[in-house]
């Protein structure tokens, strides 16, 4: 099955597979239903303005089967910028065939033949261990950094 797979650049016609993908991913990783207007809006707004990052599809026969969200983050330190691995996703169908493999690597080659980047980086559930072992497979490696947030009030995304 990985051999007919096609990775490209996400488009507008990719959005409605793409949130579905995203909403799965939320439910099936936090138990998390997200609110299906915010997060269609929030694929077309990125798709829409690549200054904030893109998605990589993988496709096979005409249906996207996986994907991930690039986003972009500077940095100081090294005068580029890190790519950020988000929003991963394969259909279970396609899962350990290496499609995320093939995801990974276009990230990898795209990076290489851009001198702006300096690297990427994602975060992971702490409990998602398979997760875990595939990144560190493909060559990441756990960081000393802890990851925080805090929402404006008035932030909604889930049920």
């Amino acid at each position: 099955m990985p051999d007919e797979l096609q990775i490209r650049r996400g488009e507008m016609r990719d959005a409605e597979a793409i949130a579905a993908f995203n909403a799965a991913m939320a439910f099936e990783t936090e138990g998390k239903e997200l609110l299906p207007e915010v997060i269609a809006a929030g694929v077309k707004g990125l798709i829409g303005n690549p200054g904030l990052g893109f998605y990589l599809v993988a496709e096979s026969r005409g249906r996207v089967v996986a994907s991930l969200m690039i986003t972009t983050e500077w940095s100081d330190w090294r005068n580029g910028v890190f790519w950020w691995i988000q929003s991963v996703y394969v259909l279970p169908v396609w899962r350990r065939k290496g499609v995320y493999s093939r995801l990974y690597d276009a990230v990898k080659n795209a990076a290489a033949n851009d001198a702006g980047i300096c690297g990427f980086r994602l975060y992971v559930e702490k409990e998602n261990r398979s997760a875990q072992k595939t990144y560190h497979a493909l060559g990441m490696r756990e960081t000393d950094y802890q990851l925080y947030e805090e929402m404006k009030p008035g932030i909604r995304y889930c049920r």
